[in-house]
């Protein structure tokens, strides 16, 4: 479903424009669009925190605070959570997190928190939420 995704012309839009952002505000919007869909994976795993923390530290990490090594540390944390999930929208949702905190590390990661961001939003809402989420993506990236 990822290659569909981003083979399509909302996919190649949003790679074409993440190909001009720096690596810094490809982070961000990795960690904004995995915090969009954050709700699915929070819904069906109440407490746990590691896909939350990789959002964290990749916007620590795009404001300076934190160095790649931990960031990247927080990115496997969030795949692992995302294995434990069980159910698919929330684990799309902690793998956009840790794609988000992956960016850090290198940048086209940025394009797999948006995939994994519109999966989750399609396995939650079909087309409809598929449609929505790109859209947002779309959107926050022209804001950027």
């Amino acid at each position: 479903m990822l290659k569909k995704l981003a083979d399509s012309d909302e996919g190649k839009a949003v790679a074409a424009a993440l190909e001009r952002l720096n690596q810094r505000d490809q982070a961000l919007w990795a960690a904004d669009c995995a915090e969009h869909v954050l709700p699915f994976f929070e819904a069906k795993c109440p407490g746990e925190v590691r896909p939350r923390e990789a959002i964290e530290a990749a916007r620590a990490w795009a404001r300076g605070e934190i160095r790649c090594g931990a960031a990247r540390k927080a990115a496997l944390a969030a795949h692992a959570a995302a294995r434990e999930a069980g159910d698919g929208a929330a684990v799309a949702a902690a793998r956009a997190a840790g794609h988000a905190a992956a960016t850090t590390h290198v940048a086209r990661h940025s394009a797999g928190a948006g995939l994994y961001a519109a999966k989750a939003a399609f396995i939650s809402g079909g087309h409809e939420g598929l449609d929505r989420e790109r859209k947002w993506q779309l959107e926050r990236l022209a804001d950027g």
